[in-house]
């Protein structure tokens, strides 16, 4: 069994209010880009997860 943080609430609350829509990778984009506007002090982790999500099918070496 893997560990539960304290953000799996808030990933379980996007999936349980907006798990059903579709959304492009440009929508995506641009929520990130709001995010960091209002919420600069997340910068850094934010850019983390856009790199991660746009490498996720590179090969690993």
């Amino acid at each position: 069994m893997t560990g539960v943080y304290f953000t799996d609430r808030g990933i379980e609350e996007l999936e349980q209010r907006r798990g059903e829509e579709e959304v492009t990778l440009d929508w995506l984009a641009q929520q990130l880009r709001t995010f960091v506007d209002l919420n600069p002090e997340f910068e850094t982790p934010i850019e983390r997860l856009a790199t991660w999500l746009a490498r996720l099918d590179d090969d690993e070496d």
